[in-house]
């Protein structure tokens, strides 16, 4: 089975300046540093997988050319992750199909919450139409894959990471249990999110998360969800270990 990954974007709202910068991140000429919130899209066997729908997802969607979606999958229900979903009609339109969606209790209160109008009896012509598929921590298929749920912690509130067959992807988080770890053990590719260099309430700091590769013995690990206070792409590229990359956007992985 062959896979790719192409990282949709790497970046967060966390530390990102909302008014006109002049920072090193924002003036950078390296368009590595140009990051959109995080999300990932893995083709596998002929079908597109997206994870998660943040702010940028049509313009992410727009730049990779990307002409159909098989499924979506949700982390977790922050903005950042759930709010492009309303962008999934063109899709709709495009394949005169229903896209199958996939998350778990909190993220499906925030979609009903959040978008209403999806689920109207009496719908207005254009909305987005998806099949909402609950998942809880066992494993489920999407896309037509298996895919395996991994719970980790953001603080103290509970998010999805997923395996795909020998691709884990976690982001948004700062703990994961020792049974959820043995999941991801064998893993030819994790990614995982390393915020800042600083120790963070919810998100893993850049040594922590090349400990925990480290000690998963993951052979290529990228990193993803960095902020403005991590640093500029190439410097901090040039400082990780063998097997530890930073993440940028447009990136492809294959496996």
């Amino acid at each position: 089975m062959t896979m790719n990954i192409t990282f949709l974007g790497t970046g967060t709202s966390q530390g990102v300046p909302l008014i006109a910068c002049s920072c090193k991140i924002c003036t950078s000429v390296n368009a590595r540093d140009n990051r959109l919130r995080t999300s990932a899209m893995v083709e596998v066997n002929g079908k597109i997988i997206v994870i998660d729908s943040g702010p940028d997802f049509r313009q992410q969607m727009l730049r990779e050319n990307v002409k159909r979606l098989d499924a979506l999958i949700f982390t977790h229900s922050h903005k950042d992750h759930i709010a492009g979903l309303d962008d999934i009609r063109a899709f709709n339109y495009i394949s005169g199909q229903v896209i199958d969606v996939y998350a778990d209790e909190n993220v499906q209160r925030a979609i009903h919450r959040e978008f209403p109008y999806i689920f109207d009896e009496f719908k207005y012509p254009g909305v987005p139409e998806i099949n909402l598929f609950p998942i809880g921590n066992e494993p489920f298929v999407a896309g037509g894959e298996a895919i395996i749920p991994i719970e980790v912690l953001h603080y103290k509130m509970p998010v999805k990471g997923f395996r795909i067959g020998d691709f884990t992807y976690i982001t948004d988080a700062n703990f994961i249990s020792d049974t959820e770890r043995e999941k991801i053990k064998g893993s030819k590719v994790l990614v995982l999110n390393a915020l800042r260099k600083e120790k963070h309430l919810s998100h893993f700091s850049l040594q922590e998360a090349i400990d925990l590769a480290r000690e998963l013995e993951v052979p290529n690990t990228y990193l993803t969800h960095i902020s403005h206070q991590l640093g500029l792409h190439e410097e901090v590229e040039a400082t990780l270990p063998e097997g530890v990359h930073l993440a940028y956007d447009g990136l492809q992985v294959k496996i």
